[in-house]
């Protein structure tokens, strides 16, 4: 859809609600702390499983976050972004035949990233307008196959953020199959209602999580491709070994980088959250004024917008027809489902922008006409 739109309007008035990437720019400080990782020399490979200084932030934030020791030498592994560190779990610790759940809609790589470990993924649905799942369902899909559960939270693409009951229903679960738990929790930083709670700190559930995140969402580079698991050292052995073979490892002077960032004060993190809340409440309330159905997600920069105003009935020729009008470039939420009918009724905004761009766009789609 971006590159739709780029072709028949050109950048300056294509308008990207598609892809979840600012068009802003980062921090001057993670920008300076790059450009002098170059100048002081780190531009050879690190060691593969990530920087010493970088594994060494990532401890001292998650031990301060998570109330217990994270151990940098045996617990942590640096990966080319959230993205990579998903696969590497996958193939560390699944085996072919064994079975993943995957709760859908999903960010599109989970599912063929349990094909590409040759596993089989089981999906549990998330329904509108909460996208709450059911439990008797959830509950269907463990058995002896069961290896592990991947749950996205904050939740790409629809903001949804799992609450504590939620989670330990999961974490009760995955004791009883003696499954392991996938947690994606790039957006950890962007709750806008509710707390974000990592499954690895539930009892009984340090040992048997993956924990994954990154550096692209919270401070804006996420072309760097800089992120980290933390799991269990069993488990860790085997994904740094997977990692090793995919990637060898992340952008050194990056990585340097990133591990300043991590100690950046708190008051980032509350402005961060600030200026996020603020592009929301101006994306969901300029949505439902053209017309779109919009819960608004209680975290991550992303919201899925029901389509049925406009007399749409295909999501993908739906933002087609958003291109050809306003020059603006959303998702189809068919992409997101293993199933693409279940997706028909909604597209996908993100909201990772300047609020004159935000403005641009829904000044755009207010021209768009309704039945």
């Amino acid at each position: 859809m971006t590159r739709l739109n780029l072709a028949l309007h050109g950048p300056e008035r294509a308008i990207n609600f598609a892809q979840g990437f600012p068009d802003f720019d980062a921090d001057p400080r993670i920008l300076d702390a790059a450009a002098q990782a170059l100048r002081d020399g780190y531009n050879q490979y690190a060691t593969t499983w990530g920087a010493p200084a970088l594994r060494q932030a990532i401890a001292r934030k998650y031990s301060a976050a998570w109330g217990r020791a994270v151990d940098a030498d045996a617990e942590i592994t640096v990966s080319c972004g959230a993205t990579e560190a998903m696969i590497a779990a996958m193939l560390a610790a699944v085996d072919p035949g064994d079975e993943v759940i995957v709760f859908e809609p999903f960010y599109e790589n989970y599912g063929p990233d349990c094909v590409l470990s040759g596993a089989v993924p089981r999906f549990v649905a998330l329904r509108p307008p909460q996208w709450s799942f059911d439990e008797t369902e959830l509950r269907s899909a463990f058995n002896t196959r069961t290896r592990a559960i991947v749950v996205n939270t904050p939740h790409n693409p629809t903001g949804k953020v799992y609450s504590r009951h939620e989670l330990e229903l999961i974490a009760s679960l995955c004791i009883e199959h003696d499954a392991i738990a996938i947690t994606d929790e790039i957006y950890e930083h962007l709750v806008y209602r509710g707390k974000h709670i990592s499954l690895a700190t539930l009892p009984g559930m340090a040992e048997r999580t993956i924990t994954i995140s990154g550096a692209s969402k919270t401070y804006s580079v996420t072309g760097w491709r800089v992120g980290w698991l933390i799991a269990p050292p069993a488990l860790s052995s085997g994904i740094r070994k997977v990692h090793d073979f995919l990637t060898v490892g992340a952008a050194h002077p990056l990585q340097i980088a990133v591990a300043e960032a991590l100690d950046f004060p708190a008051s980032f993190y509350v402005e961060l959250l600030g200026d996020y809340q603020e592009r929301r409440d101006a994306m969901v309330s300029g949505l439902r004024e053209c017309g779109f159905e919009v819960a608004a997600p209680d975290g991550a920069y992303y919201l899925m917008a029901g389509i049925g105003a406009f007399g749409a009935a295909d999501d993908v020729a739906f933002a087609r027809r958003l291109i050809e009008e306003a020059a603006v470039a959303t998702v189809p939420a068919s992409s997101f489902f293993h199933e693409p009918e279940r997706g028909r009724g909604h597209v996908r905004f993100s909201f990772p922008k300047k609020i004159a761009t935000i403005e641009r766009g829904l000044e755009a789609l207010r021209g768009l006409s309704r039945p």
